[in-house]
């Protein structure tokens, strides 16, 4: 120590006094850093520290590097002994090993689960060889763990990451009713700060919410970047935060990892800004990919073993937080060591196994020391360990048998198009084996004399049966259903469902996607939290990068984040979009059937704003200008105008009505007067027929009569005797003479 003094046993100043005694005294007792348990001497600002021999060291500018708060989140590896820091990080190695050995078995099951989504293109198999014939020709995968993922993820960024930002404050309404303008424009600010500054969060998150689908969890990193210098949220990856699988939960893990692929310009960075130590750490030897880096890597197409020159190698840093007793800083309690082992982050570079960082990893405040977690976990469905449940679990297992499934179903087609042969030896004596006729076309076959038919016979292949078919669906349907990808029957095709019906088959539907939801949304809340506290302790980075209308003072800000408290935008009672329309629908509903009830003015603006209209206010009236008419009065009115205009039409109808019945009276009256007519006249005409017809007849007969009384006349002249005479007439008039 370049300011102490030591001071042997014989000329050291008087024993400090006991523990006991020194509230009575005015001093002070140093806590942390190396002077940790000395006398602090008020009026000099000395430190006395007793050592075990007897001596004393005597500090006499203990403050002079450095104030208490720069002291607190220094870089403890620039102070602590080497041979502290090689036995730290020889026993932080060894644990870390031990750690990511314990969970091969899960690294092999995510693995597997890649290989499940199907996600690299492979040829069919042609090759006549033992392997063909165990697995099949066919490589195709069956997609319902990819499509399961997919739905996931496209509805959770959905409602996690709106356009319009993802951060809420719930307290903008005061308890006078009114708006709070700072915390408006404080959330107005963080959503520009997370969209436009933090560009990285809505492409880094959707990301994250792919690997929380697939394998079950995935994590946030909330922390102070010294290179950005602002506050940062990443997502890490599962395989990348090594926990003993031993561990349950964040919190209570005994050691927690981040492996990071640093690439050498960031390290230099890193050590230029001061966060790590500046030492040289050679060149960085080949990286060993696990079991899930390999199957990414297949599956991307790449190769990771190809040879990369030396300088463009990725150091592999190892980023721990966990418990130790470090020598020199042990946690003392009246100056006495309580063999408490404290939180730090300790950064090692794994193949050189220098220690790059130590940091006091709990808040200078907090006398209870405890650790702090910048890791925020994103869960599916809670496990039995650490690592949670997945749809590559869920799902893992049924995808392989429709895999399967699917594979026979196209190997047996093609089977049954080119099916496979047993030929006699006798025949077997030919240039090949393998005999491909192409469409139309024809092979020679020596068959030695024997009929050709008995010389070679193809395999008796079976198709696929409709019981074999039927029971694929099942297992399809099944495999829908848990995973959460079965399409909704909504009333069974019904167009008068109600809607509670609906909302009850939808609820019914959705249950396992709705507890998924709200695991996310407090996920995402804890880490709006941890946002918080980073801006908290770097205030400036929020000021200097939201500028323009957004413009902020540091006081005002510090004040904002005081009173405000963050929650993510999306609901954690709606899981879905569909969800929000009907919740739209019933609370419409509800104004309407007690318009007395709710301000149909602020239920609008809800609707819009759950439709995703962010400007509601815009499309509708402004609150001072005149109001439009009530609708149900105008609706009344329309009414009465039509029933108005319906009984003049009915009364032209019935007066056209009266008119055309008078009009066909008058007709059938002239009808009938003109066939009373018709008749008279007939009859006159048919009496003067008949009136002629007499006459015509009388004078006829008068004119015979005349002709005849002529001829009797002639007789008589011409015979003259009375018998002549009445012959003569008699044979005139047609009588005998005697009559």
């Amino acid at each position: 120590m370049p300011s102490g003094l030591l001071v042997p046993s014989a000329l050291r100043t008087p024993e400090p006094p006991p523990a006991s005694m020194l509230d009575d005294l005015d001093v002070d007792i140093q806590t942390d850093g190396p002077t940790d348990g000395a006398v602090i001497d008020p009026a000099t600002g000395a430190a006395m520290i007793e050592m075990d021999d007897g001596g004393v060291i005597i500090d006499f500018s203990p403050d002079a590097a450095t104030d208490k708060k720069s002291r607190f989140n220094d870089n403890l590896a620039e102070k602590i002994e080497q041979a502290e820091l090689d036995r730290i990080s020889a026993e932080l190695l060894l644990g870390i090993q031990e750690d990511d050995r314990s969970r091969t078995d899960w690294l092999e099951t995510r693995a597997k689960g890649i290989r499940l989504l199907g996600l690299k293109v492979e040829d069919p198999k042609s090759s006549v060889d033992s392997s063909v014939a165990l697995e099949g020709m066919s490589t195709v995968r069956h997609p319902l763990l990819l499509e399961a993922v997919l739905r996931f993820q496209a509805n959770a960024r959905g409602e996690l990451l709106p356009a319009s930002g993802p951060v809420k404050v719930d307290d903008k309404i005061e308890a006078t009713g009114q708006s709070d303008d700072l915390a408006e424009k404080l959330e107005e600010g963080l959503n520009y700060y997370l969209t436009t500054v933090a560009s990285e969060y809505y492409p880094d998150t959707d990301r994250l919410l792919f690997y929380v689908g697939f394998g079950g969890c995935g994590f946030k990193k909330v922390y102070n970047c010294p290179i950005r210098q602002r506050p940062v949220s990443e997502s890490v990856d599962a395989k990348d935060l090594i926990v003993s699988d031993a561990a349950t939960d964040m919190r209570n893990s005994r050691r927690v990892t981040h492996q990071i692929m640093m690439k050498p310009s960031t390290l230099r960075r890193m050590q230029l800004v001061g966060a790590y130590r500046d030492v040289a750490l050679g060149t960085a030897n080949p990286t060993m990919l696990n079991a899930v880096d390999q199957e990414i890597a297949n599956t991307q197409g790449i190769d990771p073993t190809s040879a990369i020159r030396e300088d463009d190698r990725d150091y592999t840093i190892y980023e721990c937080y966990c418990e130790l007793n470090i020598k020199g800083y042990e946690d003392k309690k009246n100056g006495t060591s309580t063999g408490l082992a404290l939180p730090y982050r300790v950064v090692i570079d794994k193949d050189s196994t220098r220690i790059l960082e130590i940091r006091r990893n709990w808040r200078e405040d907090d006398d209870a020391k405890l650790g702090k977690v910048i890791f925020v976990k994103y869960p599916f469905v809670p496990g039995l360990g650490f690592y949670d449940i997945g749809l590559v679990h869920i799902l893992g297992n049924t995808t392989n048998a429709l895999t399967a499934a699917w594979r026979e179903m196209l190997d047996a087609g093609m089977f049954a198009n080119f099916p496979g042969f047993l030929y006699s030896k006798l025949a077997g004596r030919q240039n090949t084996n393998e005999f491909r006729v192409p469409p139309g076309g024809g092979a020679p076959i020596d068959t030695n004399g024997m009929p050709i038919g008995q010389a070679v016979m193809a395999l008796p292949y079976k198709d696929i049966g409709p019981a074999f078919a039927q029971l694929v669906d099942n297992i399809a349907q099944t495999g829908q259903r848990v995973g959460g990808t079965a399409e909704i029957q909504i009333g069974e095709g019904r167009q008068d469902a109600p809607v509670g019906t609906t909302l009850a088959l939808i609820e019914q539907a959705t249950k396992i996607m709705d507890a998924v939801h709200k695991r996310l949304h407090a996920a995402q809340a804890e880490e709006f939290q941890m946002l918080k506290e980073c801006f908290r302790e770097n205030p400036d980075s929020f000021t200097r990068a939201v500028k323009g209308k957004l413009e902020w003072r540091p006081e005002e800000f510090a004040a904002a984040l005081e009173d405000a408290s963050l929650v993510p935008q999306a609901d954690p009672n709606t899981p879905s979009h569909m969800h929000r329309l009907m919740k739209a629908m019933a609370l419409k509903q509800l104004q309407g059937a007690s318009p007395e009830l709710y301000n149909k003015r602020a239920v609008d603006q809800r609707i819009l704003r759950m439709i995703g209209m962010d400007d509601a206010e815009t499309l509708m009236v402004p609150a001072g200008a005149p109001q439009p008419p009530n609708p149900e009065i105008l609706k009344g009115m329309a009414e009465l105008q039509l029933k108005a205009k319906a009984q003049q039409a009915d009364a032209a109808n019935d007066q056209q009505l009266t008119q055309l019945k008078g009009a066909e009276v008058a007709a059938k009256v002239q009808e009938s007067k003109a066939r009373t007519e018709m008749e008279a006249h007939d009859l006159a005409v048919k009496q003067a027929m008949q009136l002629r017809e007499s006459e015509d007849q009388h004078a006829d007969r008068m004119s015979r009569e005349r002709i005849a009384a002529m001829g009797v006349v002639s007789d008589i002249i011409n015979h003259p005797t009375e018998q002549g005479v009445a012959s003569s007439a008699a044979a005139k008039f047609g009588a005998t003479p005697a009559e």
